[in-house]
């Protein structure tokens, strides 16, 4: 068949994608932009489009051409600089089944979350719930599949962040998380195979739940096994930490970037994510694998265990690195400038030196403020690490007394630039 698939690039979709492909389907990917992520996901063609501006049918249609069913993988936690749950959960798939229904498409298969059909608690559930009811009234042959919190191989957003939180010498507990009957990924991704068949039931709903139902601790100490490391004590979280941990990831968000730690996830995370698996299992003969199985069939390498690790070190990494860039301008043109400008002073360039003070430390203002804001952040990694590369050839032509600096000016340049080229490394979110 001939499948659109929306969400190629995430999680869910990309493994749908794979798994779709190596049945033998044609699958078209849709994407907001076709970057290194879109390359690595094995489709036979793209299309581009941005699930916030496809609220009306016609925008559906051009991607609907020659297209036999759609199998529907986006999604998003909560509102942000990028992101919209009503866009992406509700109005973009409404607009698509009337799409369908014009372009003669029957065959829709779409993921939603378990639990939205017991009453949404958040804007994400909500939405989830208003885009499957809509599907539900269109009059096609659709499948609606809800899973519980997936986990698989890869890993991003909360299935990354509870890599990390096995790598910490203490296991966090979380007041109130409610139980979690994980599923594996790749158990929702062959579901996806064998319902997308237009013999197959169709006008069903069901619950992708995992077979035994965990806590959020033992999810965590699961990790934390298949990843070689002795079990941590189980500390509890204090309440404070944890609502000023929600807040500053929701201040994050607004930056454009997607941290798994928000208000809307600790709602979700309350309220757990159970669900009974009986009719998936029924329909179509697939027996969900319980997750220290999943996770002994394929063991931990130590890239498994670099990610981990890294997973919170990278915004703290970034965090510094932008603050480093920030307040090294602000200091400039504070309390430092007399020193800054007396330093230009001795140089070939002293008529310039206010200037080329002040001009360094608009750079360094812009290239900090670029490196928080997540659009920009790749480029101004980038402009950090040309200006530190300038910095440190204008030092040594114009004054080449630095290198014997006692505080070592011109040496500190190179774990600068260390951090830079990390920071760069690290940076890819999926």
């Amino acid at each position: 068949m001939r499948i659109l698939l929306l969400g190629a690039t995430g999680l869910i979709g990309a493994a749908v994608a794979a798994r779709l492909s190596a049945a033998g389907h044609e699958v078209i990917g849709l994407a907001r932009k076709l970057d290194s992520t879109a390359r690595r996901v094995p489709v036979a063609g793209w299309v581009r489009g941005d699930l916030r501006d496809m609220a009306r049918p016609e925008a559906w249609l051009p991607a609907l051409a020659g297209i036999e069913a759609v199998v529907n993988c986006a999604g998003t936690l909560q509102s942000s600089l990028r992101d919209s749950p009503r866009g992406v959960h509700r109005d973009a798939p409404s607009a698509l089944w009337r799409a369908c229904g014009q372009a003669g498409v029957r065959r829709v298969v779409h993921v939603s979350a378990i639990g939205v059909d017991r009453g949404g608690v958040t804007d994400f559930s909500r939405t989830k719930e208003e885009g499957d009811s809509e599907l539900e009234t269109s009059g096609l042959d659709w499948v609606i599949l809800r899973p519980s919190v997936v986990l698989g191989r890869s890993a991003y957003g909360g299935s990354a962040l509870l890599r990390a939180l096995a790598s910490l010498p203490l296991l966090p507990r979380i007041p109130d998380a409610g139980p979690l009957d994980v599923v594996q990924l790749d158990d929702v991704a062959e579901t996806v195979v064998r319902l997308v068949r237009p013999d197959a039931p169709a006008r069903i709903a069901l619950d992708l739940a995992g077979p035994e139902r965990l806590s959020f601790a033992e999810v965590v100490a699961a990790y934390r096994r298949w990843l070689g490391w002795p079990p941590a004590r189980e500390v509890r979280v204090p309440a404070l930490l944890l609502a000023a941990a929600w807040k500053v990831g929701d201040g994050i968000a607004r930056l454009g970037w997607r941290p798994p730690i928000r208000s809307t996830a600790r709602i979700e995370i309350v309220r757990g994510a159970v669900g009974d698996n009986a009719a998936w299992t029924r329909v179509t003969g697939i027996a969900p694998r319980p997750l220290g199985e999943a996770l002994a069939a394929e063991p931990a390498s130590v890239q498994e265990r670099w990610f981990a690790r890294l997973y919170l070190l990278k915004p703290l990494a970034i965090g510094i690195f932008a603050l480093f860039w920030l307040m090294t301008g602000l200091v400039s043109l504070g309390p430092g400038w007399d020193h800054a400008v007396d330093v230009m002073e001795m140089t070939a360039a002293a008529r310039w030196a206010e200037p080329a003070v002040l001009g360094g430390a608009l750079l360094d203002l812009a290239i900090g403020a670029g490196i928080l804001f997540r659009p920009t952040t790749r480029a101004a990694l980038i402009a950090a690490l040309g200006a530190s590369i300038l910095y440190l050839l204008l030092g040594t032509l114009l004054l080449p007394a630095l290198w014997a600096d006692p505080l070592g000016p011109m040496m500190k340049v190179w774990p600068i630039l260390a951090l830079n080229l990390i920071c760069l490394a690290i940076l890819d979110e999926r």
